[in-house]
C-alpha cells in the first residue's frame, strides 16, 4: 500500500532506520507530490508534479511558516529528536528558499534542541548547482540517493525530469564533503539490478567518495508493476562488491 503524503510541514517524530526519532520537515505542497523524480518504486505512487524548478506560490510554505512551524514542534516536544530531516512530499532541494529555510532551522536547533543534527534526504537532482551545495554543506548530515550507474537505467528507473542528467548529479556530489549515498535496489523488469548497472555505479561511487553507503530495496508500497524487493543475496553480492572497490556500505 502506498503511503498518503503528509498534510503539514511537522511530521512525527518517526522512527528511522536509518536516523533513530527523527522529526520530518515537509517544505513542499501538502496534497500534491512535487519532485523532479518519478521514481519507480516511490512509496508515495508517481509525481504530480514533476519539474526541476519550483516557482514561489500559495502550495509552497513560506520560510516564516516553516519557522514557526519548526518552533512549535521543538517547544511542546517531551524530548528532543536525534534529528531534524528535511524530506516530505517529493524533492526538498526544490523550495526556491531552500537556503534560507536551512539555516532558520540550524538556528532554531541551536536554540532550541541543540542536541539534535540536521539533515536531508535528497535525490541528488540539483546537486550540480552551487547554492545547493552550500545549503546542503551547513546541514549536519547529507543522505543524497544515486540508485544508478548506466544513463540509461537511471532514466527507466528514477525517470528525472527534462534537464537532470546522471553524469551531472556524480559531478555534483563528488564537490560536496562527507556525504552519504543511498541506494535503493529492486529486481523484476522494472529493477536495476542488471551486472551492467551496478558496476558503473560502483565506479561513480569511487569518483564521489562517499563517507557512506545505506544499501536497502522495498519495504512499503510502490506505484510500478514487474518490480519486487531484492533478496537477501543480492544485497549482500552487491555489498561485496562495493567493498573490494575499497569503500564502506551498510545493508539497512
Amino acid at each position: 500500500m502506498l503511503l498518503r503524503l503528509q498534510k503539514g510541514i511537522i511530521y512525527g517524530p518517526v522512527q528511522s532506520r536509518r536516523l533513530g526519532r527523527s522529526l520530518g520537515i515537509n517544505i513542499l505542497p501538502s496534497k500534491e507530490k512535487l519532485c523532479s523524480f518519478n521514481c519507480v518504486y516511490c512509496q508515495y505512487g508517481w509525481t504530480k508534479i514533476h519539474t526541476r524548478k519550483a516557482g514561489r506560490g500559495s502550495a509552497l510554505p513560506s520560510v516564516e511558516a516553516v519557522k514557526e512551524a519548526l518552533r512549535e514542534a521543538l517547544t511542546t516536544m517531551a524530548a528532543p529528536p536525534a534529528y531534524i530531516t528535511f524530506s516530505g512530499n517529493g524533492e526538498p532541494s526544490l523550495h526556491p528558499d531552500f537556503g534560507q529555510i536551512v539555516e532558520e532551522a540550524n538556528a532554531l536547533r541551536d536554540q532550541l534542541a541543540p542536541e539534535a543534527k540536521t539533515a536531508v534526504l535528497s535525490n541528488s537532482s540539483l546537486v550540480s548547482d552551487a547554492s545547493i551545495r552550500e545549503a546542503l554543506s551547513k546541514l549536519d548530515l547529507r543522505i543524497m540517493k544515486l540508485d544508478c550507474g548506466s544513463e540509461k537505467t537511471f532514466k527507466r528507473y528514477n525517470q528525472p525530469c527534462p534537464g537532470v542528467e546522471l553524469e551531472a548529479i556524480t559531478a555534483g556530489l563528488a564537490c560536496l564533503n562527507d556525504v552519504t549515498i543511498q541506494t535503493l535496489v529492486s529486481s523484476g523488469d522494472a529493477g536495476n539490478l542488471e551486472p551492467e548497472n551496478i558496476i558503473a555505479w560502483i565506479e561513480r561511487l569511487k569518483r564521489i567518495k562517499p563517507s557512506a553507503i545505506q544499501l536497502y530495496t522495498l519495504d512499503r508500497g510502490y506505484p510500478a508493476n514487474n518490480l519486487k524487493p531484492a533478496t537477501e543475496d543480492e544485497l549482500k553480492r552487491i555489498k561485496a562488491q562495493v567493498e573490494k572497490a575499497g569503500l564502506s556500505i551498510h545493508i539497512y
